[in-house]
């Protein structure tokens, strides 16, 4: 993991990303009793909470029922763009959360907390730090 150098010259360690897709059955969520969706709810925002007191919560996003989405494909020289989400599976992209954790098993702790993984079940990938790659395509594109 890349560190940095803080004001007494000692180098710390860098928390990476790790974007968090939350999976959920359809219908799952519609079909809960309010009581039931209400409670779950309350509790994944407030573990969000913990999460953004404590600086690891980056950002998060739900996301509309796969019904809403649309797929880009690039065929034959042209985008195509079809209707609905790019794989039809048992389990649906319920929503995004972005984390900083220290490494993989602290971002594994942080979301076995999470109460949205009783919802269903949660992947999690270390974000690309594309930092480097940006830098050097604007510095090949300025050079045109």
């Amino acid at each position: 993991m890349p560190g940095r150098v803080n004001n007494r010259g000692m180098i710390e360690e860098k928390p990476m990303k790790y974007v968090c897709l939350g999976y959920i059955e359809p219908g799952k969520f519609e079909t809960m009793t309010e009581g039931d969706r209400n409670a779950m709810l309350d509790a994944c925002f407030t573990y969000d909470d913990v999460l953004r007191s404590k600086g690891n919560f980056v950002g998060g996003e739900a996301l509309q029922p796969p019904t809403s989405a649309v797929t880009l494909r690039h065929r034959g020289g042209k985008v195509t763009v079809t209707d609905g989400p790019y794989a039809e599976t048992k389990e649906q992209i319920g929503g995004i959360l972005i984390l900083e954790a220290n490494d993989l098993n602290h971002a594994i702790e942080l979301m076995s907390k999470h109460p949205g993984v009783r919802a269903g079940p949660f992947e999690i990938r270390p974000a690309a730090d594309l930092t480097a790659m940006i830098g050097e395509s604007a510095q090949r594109r300025a050079a045109k």
